[in-house]
């Protein structure tokens, strides 16, 4: 429906003076009466009589005012929303943690992550350069790509298909998925340890991707946390799985694989190396990234609030569970 005209504002204002209804002043415009209500509604000012001239800026402002992002008219939530940012929380993460665990100055204010993406590429936000914190730390959004598993068979393993129900349902603590991330023309790698529940992460550099070199990974991560919260592992078909059964034995843990050409089977290690990518590309080199830079990150992201944790941390998660 068009618009109201500067015309009409005028023609309603003078009617308006002389008394006549909104119904036979929608009449003489031929305009629905019920927009004309919300023309003066909307347009009239607080305690005074509607103008053409007033009703005409406030109607400007208010166009303005709708192409702007939500962010943009109150400084305490965008202050906060930027920190959290700054802290590589994801747009959902801050989103959540505000509705379930906010600031007393913000306390029963909300607000949609998608608010948060469209201050970030097409309000304010696009000259603060906020996307590098983003997870893919893209200066334009568009649809992730699928990444493309490999094929390696280890012997003696036991299918991912005879996991108890409970890893898949995540009913208990304990169950860990565990891969490799590799960066270009280089060595050495990462390997990476995922408890489900909890989403916890525990990563380390390590010389190549052999089973030993994962080995050593693997009791690293199983050392550093009380034994009860470790009752399976989860592979997928490369050759760094070789030691489960070493780890099985010592640490009386089951073990499990993923199907060929289906590690989207353990996704949950897999969306953590997505993660784990904003801090360290592929293009980067590890042989510089120290222990204590390694750690930092792995803590950062351990950090971050969890939608189905709450909105709690996964170490805020562990530490209930621990006692600490």
């Amino acid at each position: 429906m068009q618009r109201i005209t500067s015309y009409e504002r005028q023609v309603i204002e003078v009617a308006l003076r002389k008394g006549k209804s909104l119904r036979t002043i929608a009449r003489g415009l031929g305009r629905d009466h019920r927009v004309i209500a919300r023309e003066v509604k909307r347009n009239t000012g607080d305690y005074l009589p509607y103008t053409a001239a007033s009703a005409h800026r406030i109607a400007l402002r208010s166009e303005r005012n709708r192409h702007r992002v939500k962010l943009e008219h109150d400084l305490d939530l965008k202050h906060y929303v930027v920190k959290e940012l700054h802290k590589d929380h994801s747009p959902e993460q801050i989103a959540g943690r505000l509705k379930e665990k906010p600031p007393s100055e913000l306390r029963g204010k909300m607000l949609c992550h998608e608010t948060i993406y469209q201050y970030i590429y097409a309000g304010e936000g696009r000259w603060e350069y906020l996307y590098p914190h983003l997870r893919r730390g893209r200066p334009q959004r568009r649809k992730q790509r699928a990444r493309k598993p490999r094929k390696t068979l280890i012997p003696e393993r036991i299918s991912i298909h005879e996991r108890p129900v409970e890893v898949q349902k995540k009913t208990r603590y304990g169950h860990w998925e565990s891969d490799t991330i590799v960066c270009k023309k280089q060595q050495e790698v990462l390997s990476t340890q995922y408890e489900r529940k909890a989403q916890l992460l525990r990563l380390h550099k390590v010389n190549d991707k052999s089973a030993p070199e994962t080995e050593r990974a693997i009791r690293d991560t199983v050392e550093s946390l009380p034994q009860d919260l470790f009752r399976s592992m989860t592979f997928d078909n490369g050759g760094e799985g070789a030691c489960h059964v070493r780890l099985r034995d010592d640490y009386n843990i089951e073990t499990y694989f993923c199907d060929a050409y289906a590690s989207w089977q353990k996704g949950g290690v897999e969306n953590m190396n997505g993660l784990i990518r904003q801090y360290i590309p592929k293009s980067a080199n590890l042989s510089r990234l120290t222990g204590d830079e390694l750690y930092a990150i792995q803590e950062r992201i351990n950090n971050r609030p969890r939608k189905n944790l709450n909105y709690l941390t996964p170490n805020e998660v562990i530490a209930s569970l621990v006692g600490h």
